[in-house]
């Protein structure tokens, strides 16, 4: 049995340990500062909690003293502190982050480590990056990738068409740091909330728009190979208006804090949501301009008794994945893995990864 640290006891984290733990394979320690969110953790014989200050290298270090792996279902910056730690433990290292400088750092980490490194192991970056790359390698060459994903309510009620799914600070992170693409062949920073779009899957229409972070590192993986690379966070239609307005006519994208208050207080969570994954490969097979597309929604589900939203599954369960390949060789055993190293068939037939499977196909 495998032993793994788990550190943050939020949304996520209750998710990873209880899938974890339901598989009978991993020795759980989730770690958290905050006991109030320790004590929301079911503990039984596979998952035991942890009072961890990061901040505090002994504590840290000792947490992570025999571990096979942590992972990091902590905000971003916690990265700084986290992946040291598993360099020093030996210990294989995963988080969730979407953050780019966060990523390059670990990066660094990788290039004489023993064990493994792989972040951006959620939803986007994540597994959409291993679904444009397994489309992106039936073709001959590439004119077009076009990664499109959203977490969204399944009934909205406010003005914003939005309730809060996931980290309030990754979201606002998404929407105000560059945006990384590839246009016409040269790799550039784009601004966030721009190149806005319009499109309908099974008769819903949704816009989507320039975010941070979600391809991963798929603009160096196919840099020089492609003509036009892009991702950009789908919504129901005038959410980025309202968005441009709080945050760049009214200036909260330099009071962060300030518009994490007012999101926290005024948009409530909700289980009730569907995530939308939807990848477009456009390029020469065969002598022919072809396109291949993914296109599919996953909906909140009951797990191990609980009712679990979208966002939370799936996110979980790609780290859950990732984690899994590693044990059972499937991934790099050492240095900086992509999220793109991993085999489509292999992600999507895995215990974990099977919760995409049962996703539903839609009609682009």
């Amino acid at each position: 049995m495998k032993q793994v640290l788990l550190m943050g006891a939020g949304k996520i984290g209750e998710m990873i340990a209880t899938l974890l733990a339901e598989s009978g394979d991993y020795q759980v320690t989730v770690a958290d500062m905050n006991e109030a969110a320790l004590a929301r953790i079911p503990t039984n014989d596979h998952v035991q909690t942890l009072k961890v200050d990061v901040t505090k290298t002994a504590e840290l270090d000792a947490a992570l003293d025999g571990k096979f792996a942590v992972l990091s279902a902590c905000p971003y910056e916690m990265t700084r502190l986290i992946a040291p730690a598993a360099k020093r433990a030996g210990a294989h290292y995963f988080d969730l982050t979407e953050d780019v400088e966060t990523t390059r750092l670990t990066k660094e980490l990788a290039v004489d480590s023993d064990s493994a490194f792989v972040p951006q192991c959620g939803l986007a970056p994540g597994f959409i990056s291993i679904v444009a790359y397994d489309l992106a390698k039936r073709f001959d060459s590439l004119h077009n990738v076009h990664m499109r994903v959203g977490a969204l309510p399944k009934y909205p009620s406010n003005s914003l068409k939005y309730n809060l799914t996931w980290s309030t600070d990754g979201l606002i992170n998404e929407y105000c740091n560059p945006c990384e693409a590839i246009v016409e062949g040269e790799q550039l920073e784009v601004p966030p909330l721009e190149q806005l779009e319009h499109f309908s899957l099974d008769g819903i229409e949704y816009e989507a728009f320039n975010t941070s972070g979600g391809l991963g590192t798929l603009c160096e993986t196919l840099d020089g190979k492609v003509n036009n690379l892009n991702y950009r966070t789908v919504r129901y239609p005038g959410h980025r208006d309202i968005l441009k307005l709080l945050l760049q006519d009214l200036r909260l994208s330099e009071r962060r804090d300030l518009m994490k208050d007012i999101f926290e207080h005024a948009l409530p969570v909700t289980m009730q949501d569907v995530v939308l994954i939807f990848v477009s490969v456009s390029g020469e097979q065969n002598g022919r301009f072809m396109q291949e597309s993914y296109a599919h929604k996953v909906y909140a589900q009951d797990i191990a008794g609980k009712r679990w939203s979208a966002i939370q599954i799936t996110t979980a369960s790609g780290i859950c994945t990732m984690l899994d390949l590693m044990a059972n060789g499937k991934l790099p055993q050492k240095g900086f893995v992509r999220q793109e190293d991993t085999n489509f068939d292999d992600f999507i037939e895995n215990r974990f990864g099977s919760a995409y499977a049962r996703s539903v196909e839609v009609r682009a």
